[in-house]
């Protein structure tokens, strides 16, 4: 049975929908200030960890200087996010590198400019379905965050290893896109047999829905090297090299401060979601969850392309040719 605790939580996330206006310096841009405006964004999620820390540290008020007010705006899945990009809600954040590879396809206005997480997604089995290994998802029902998410790619990875496909490709796995808060009440329900999900929802579903731990963060698609959570940047951000080159010492020192400082960081988070939710993640949920995944700005260029592939096959993008999508420069004077 779930605990309140967490239902509570569940409901508060899927009511967050799009939360905007959380600016560290508050109100429109000054016009006569000359006041600039960076707008950020991310998901309430542990795969988030690397942009919530350098909210909370202050690393990216410290890199941006004065001059430039900082907002924020929180979605609960990749293609929000996308959209929010494609409408300049959103200059800058981190991201599935699934949802940016589908929207740059087919408008190359959007760029993958340094990684963020590896790993940080497994996939759960329910304690009904009986399903012992990956092979056993031949006739079953997968829920996945949405279609084209970055763990739908990572299951049909997995799925080709062991020679299965999806309905959608003829074969016989079924996906259910669902929010991974909603995950937990469809394995009590009995309405999904696994699911493909980032953390913590993962963990959750072993300790709150008696779910089965099928292939973990390092065994789930391209294991470590899984690159579940990128920084993208539109191309009219990328155009203004000095805000660039700050934000992404600002997302280098999170990391680096990560790394370094885990207690610290998971208690951030725990704060930062509270914040953000009104309700607080268990802070052993949320350290069995960050063991699952590893900060970096490593990118590997290879799995990215490996899932552009997937991604056309599966019929979600025209073409896989996202040559010019990766632009790592900025990223190698900011480590500089």
């Amino acid at each position: 049975m779930l605990k309140k605790s967490l239902l509570s939580l569940i409901i508060s996330i899927l009511f967050i929908g799009v939360l905007s206006g959380c600016a560290q310096s508050g109100g429109e841009e000054g016009k006569d200030s000359g006041e600039q405006t960076v707008k950020i964004g991310y998901f309430p999620n542990l795969t988030h960890i690397a942009t919530i820390i350098a909210l909370e540290k202050g690393f990216f008020a410290e890199e941006f200087g004065k001059d430039v007010k900082i907002e924020t705006k929180t979605v609960t899945n990749g293609g929000l996010f996308m959209e929010a990009m494609s409408t300049k809600a959103i200059d800058v954040g981190t991201v599935g590198p699934g949802p940016l590879l589908n929207f740059y396809v087919k408008n190359p206005e959007y760029h993958l400019i340094s990684g963020a997480v590896n790993g940080g997604a497994v996939l759960v089995a329910s304690e009904a379905s009986n399903i012992k290994d990956l092979k056993d998802l031949d006739g079953k029902k997968v829920a996945i965050p949405v279609i084209g998410s970055t763990q739908d790619v990572m299951l049909r990875k997995a799925l080709q290893d062991v020679n299965l496909k999806t309905t959608t490709e003829g074969g016989t796995v079924e996906l259910y896109a669902a929010a991974p808060a909603d995950t937990a009440p469809l394995f009590v329900q009995k309405s999904v047999d696994a699911a493909a999900t980032q953390e913590p929802w993962g963990y959750v579903l072993e300790t709150q829905a008696k779910g089965k731990l099928l292939l973990d963060w390092d065994e789930f698609a391209w294991g470590k090297e899984s690159t579940n959570t990128v920084v993208a940047a539109s191309k009219e951000f990328l155009e203004k090299e000095d805000q660039v080159t700050a934000y992404l010492k600002a997302h280098k020192k999170a990391v680096d401060f990560i790394k370094e400082n885990p207690e610290e960081s998971q208690d951030l988070v725990i704060k930062h979601l509270k914040e953000l939710t009104g309700k607080e993640l268990n802070k052993e949920e949320v350290t069995a969850a960050l063991s699952r995944l590893e900060v970096t700005t490593d990118v590997n260029e290879q799995v990215i392309q490996e899932m552009a592939d997937i991604s056309k096959e599966a019929g979600y993008i025209p073409s896989s040719d996202i040559k010019g999508m990766i632009n790592l420069k900025l990223l190698e004077g900011a480590s500089e």
